[in-house]
């Protein structure tokens, strides 16, 4: 059975990934999991008071994940929701579902040190996960069909997959779809080799888009090849977008490296949810 699964904290940005997941698993018509993880420290069970301390703890967790299942059925009435505690690492209880068709996770958590806590724990889901990744941020109550859905592509495996998923994401919403391939001129090469440059370019984003032009006919597309930073290009763009679709395009060990520069910067800047497509 598939299914969407949304991390939630109980804090505003969990409650926007929770809004935005119902939504979205209306529209893909799948179940809707919410899961709420927290790590109970072994210190704790050390010291007078652990028992009723962890009931506590316990009986918190339950509260979140019952009113986050709760907001989700305001949010889409009559979606098949559950929700679940789980006592454990965050990362690991989000990834380790493979139902999941798509993991969503808010921005933000809680204030002050959670906070970082929790951006991080975002940034490590985004990283690692091997299915598709939704980071709510930014305008993410906006209507659906109100912006584009934005999406990078440079020709890459990651690239080609966003593309698809971008197309997916514009006909489900009946929105525009904006597809950016940014380029550099890097030193500043002739006049003449700037425009055959722009002009290869263009080309290969034409090329890219063309079968899946074919397969989703009704979706409007507007296309641009640009000499800007692809990932400043993005967010920018993602002031007046719905949905901005990437590429998973990173190599490394760390998160950072893991996601690639313009997923990172994405995930960060941006101004609407943002879709990590993997290859």
């Amino acid at each position: 059975m598939d299914e969407i699964v949304v991390g939630t904290d109980g804090s505003t940005h969990g409650r926007a990934a929770v809004r935005w997941a119902a939504r979205q698993a209306r529209r893909d018509d799948v179940h809707l999991r919410v899961v709420h993880a927290y790590d109970f420290g072994w210190l704790a069970d050390r010291f007078a008071g652990a028992v009723e301390y962890r009931e506590g703890v316990d009986a918190h967790a339950r509260r979140i994940a019952a009113e986050a299942e709760r907001a989700a059925r305001e949010t889409a009435p009559g979606l098949p929701v559950c929700a679940e505690v789980v006592v454990g690492e965050t990362v690991p209880a989000l990834l380790g579902r493979s139902s999941a068709r798509l993991v969503v996770v808010g921005n933000r958590g809680r204030g002050g040190f959670a906070s970082l806590l929790l951006g991080s724990v975002g940034q490590r889901v985004a990283a690692h996960a091997d299915r598709p990744v939704v980071i709510v941020r930014g305008r993410s109550d906006a209507d659906p069909g109100a912006g584009p859905v934005v999406v990078g592509t440079d020709g890459s495996p990651g690239g080609e997959q966003a593309v698809g998923l971008a197309f997916a994401e514009a006909a489900a919403r009946g929105a525009t779809l904006l597809a950016v391939r940014a380029h550099s001129s890097a030193g500043s090469p002739p006049v003449p080799d700037l425009r055959r440059l722009a002009e290869a370019e263009e080309a290969a984003l034409a090329e890219t888009l063309a079968p899946w032009r074919r397969r989703y006919p009704h979706t409007p597309v507007q296309a641009a090849a640009v000499q800007e930073g692809a990932a400043r290009m993005l967010v920018e763009l993602s002031h007046t977008a719905t949905l901005v679709v990437v590429g998973h395009h990173g190599t490394g060990r760390t998160p950072a490296t893991l996601l690639g520069t313009v997923a990172l910067q994405l995930i960060h800047h941006a101004d609407c949810p943002v879709l990590i497509s993997r290859p």
